[in-house]
């Protein structure tokens, strides 16, 4: 059948969902805190350091749709090993609490024909329960290779928001090894990230690690760089442009422009991982 372009603007939801500070900890490992040092970054990875206050990374947020049931929207019928993430937003309303309940409703809002592949976009509206206070949107588009040609539209096109100039500051992370078998127990349990048969099935040598470990590894790292509280995040967008593996190092660029801070990373071999990305915060 392939790809559904029937299935824009199909809805799923709304379903809630609850988390606590042990989700909030357990993410935080699977995105590399404390991983260099386990005394650096208490306050995401601890609730009882004395002097020290339990935070939570925001781009969590985005794991509560990928980890809640009842939110699935079929869209066609495909090899699951060829579909990527290609881009993810993140825009919060509200501050996401240490540990609380969202009200989540999924929408396909978009399906385009790359020709090489379908690009379909889904959004998560979460709510406040019981209310219609927005509280945060994500938008995750994912990329399904050989399936374009289906005469859809194209969509729009990006263009590169980098600077044309040296960057501001440039960091280096490292990933674990096992860093996608503990990532993936905050919900994503894709078999491409952890299956080498199934990875093998989608083309990879061995399977690659999550585009949101990835994108949280980023986040957290461009939020201490710049001593920016968590809590401060308003807003995050990138663009995934090749897979990672884990075991590699990330480099991470920066450039602070008035709009936020923009955003480039990269892998051990020095290509573009993680592209087009900007990071606002409130006040």
């Amino acid at each position: 059948m392939g790809i559904d372009v029937s299935a824009v603007g199909r809805s799923a939801g709304p379903v809630k969902v609850e988390w606590d500070s042990r989700d909030a900890m357990l993410y935080a490992l699977g995105v590399g805190a404390g991983a260099e040092d386990p005394l650096e970054e208490l306050s995401l990875t601890t609730e009882n350091t004395e002097g020290v206050s339990l935070e939570i990374l925001p781009t969590y947020a985005i794991v509560l749709a990928q980890r809640t049931r009842g939110l699935s929207i079929p869209f066609g019928d495909f090899d699951p090993a060829k579909l990527v993430h290609a881009q993810q937003e993140l825009s919060l309303h509200r501050p996401l609490s240490v540990e609380g309940e969202v009200c989540l409703t999924n929408t396909i809002s978009s399906i385009w024909d790359k020709g090489s592949g379908a690009l379909v976009t889904i959004e998560t509206q979460g709510t406040v329960p019981d209310t219609e206070q927005p509280w945060f949107t994500s938008r995750a588009s994912v990329f399904i290779r050989g399936e374009g040609g289906f005469g859809g539209e194209r969509g729009p096109s990006s263009t590169s928001n980098i600077p044309e100039r040296d960057c501001d500051e440039q960091l280096t992370v490292a990933t674990r090894p096992d860093q996608a078998l503990l990532y993936r127990l905050s919900g994503d349990r894709n078999p491409l990230h952890t299956d080498p048969a199934f990875a093998a099935n989608g083309g990879f040598p061995r399977p690659i690690l999550h585009g949101m470990c990835t994108y949280g590894v980023t986040a957290r790292a461009v939020l201490r760089a710049a001593e920016l509280s968590p809590s401060s995040l308003q807003s995050i967008t990138g663009r995934f442009s090749k897979p990672v593996f884990p075991g590699e190092n990330l480099t991470i660029s920066m450039w602070r422009e008035d709009d936020g801070i923009r955003f480039q990373t990269q892998d051990s071999d020095g290509d573009i991982v993680l592209d087009q990305g900007v990071l606002t915060t409130t006040g």
